[in-house]
């Protein structure tokens, strides 16, 4: 479990993360929600140990944060940023890209590490897209080889911020199927999300934030049963069942 216990965060005088305390479990999707600069990104880096905090505690499977390498915390969690570069190398070569934690001096791939990323780019369908350079890629195609990097990191955990940015709605939905399917495998799958219908129908949990602060944290339809979707977004959310969700504004639905 990745445990984040009362930590707050300043960027100068200015506090970004106010007293959070929040947990992240294997086998179980999160999706992070909140309006623009309320902290989300920032909870996301800290949770990985990337920034320094003003109090608190960071656990990972009972272990301080603080106490571990950031090879060993590789090894364990891996992070997908939003706006990432694309780099001038093929597929193939970018995937085995997650397995830098794993090598040492001199940095060679073993046949471990060539059939780590092979059996990545299977479960995301990409194998045959292996010697295409990454440039050529469509943004689907582009996020789903950033997905078999961090698959191929062979890692409990994986963070996304904002992963279905720019993606049409049938890749939005295919991703989404994606991270749901690795949660069945096991794995602790924790994002940042924009799109409240998508987060509340694929997630296990959300996490609402607002202001620095966590204002909830539970399972989709016990958030519906709420008031904070309506207080921190000014909308209001609506079930229609089987896991399908439509929302509108406070005005609109008052009328």
């Amino acid at each position: 479990m990745l445990e984040l216990k009362n930590i707050s965060l300043c960027y100068g005088k200015k506090t970004v993360l106010d007293g959070i305390t929040a947990c992240f479990e294997k086998g179980k999707l999160t999706s992070i929600i909140g309006v623009n600069g309320c902290g989300k990104t920032t909870l996301l880096r800290s949770a990985l140990g990337m920034l320094p905090l003003a109090r608190g505690e960071i656990t990972l499977d009972g272990r301080d944060l603080r106490s571990m390498s950031r090879n060993e915390i590789a090894r364990k969690l891996a992070y997908l940023p939003q706006g990432k570069s694309t780099p001038d190398m093929t597929v193939e070569k970018m995937v085995l890209h997650g397995r830098f934690p794993y090598l040492s001096y001199p940095r060679r791939y073993s046949g471990s590490d060539r059939e780590l990323a092979r059996a990545a780019m299977q479960t995301v369908g990409i194998t045959d897209l292996a010697h295409e350079p990454l440039s050529t890629l469509s943004g689907g195609m582009r996020q789903n080889a950033y997905i078999a990097m961090a698959l191929a990191q062979d890692t409990d955990y994986i963070l996304l911020d904002e992963p279905t940015t720019y993606l049409d709605i049938s890749h939005q939905l295919d991703l989404m199927k994606l991270l749901r399917t690795l949660t069945s495998d096991g794995k602790g799958i924790v994002t940042v999300m924009h799109d409240l219908p998508m987060a509340l129908k694929f997630s296990d949990e959300l996490l609402v934030m607002d202001n620095g602060k966590v204002m909830m944290q539970a399972k989709p339809s016990e958030i519906c049963n709420t008031s904070i979707i309506k207080d921190v977004f000014d909308v209001r959310i609506e079930s229609l069942g089987d896991g399908r969700y439509c929302y509108s504004s406070s005005d609109v639905a008052s009328r």
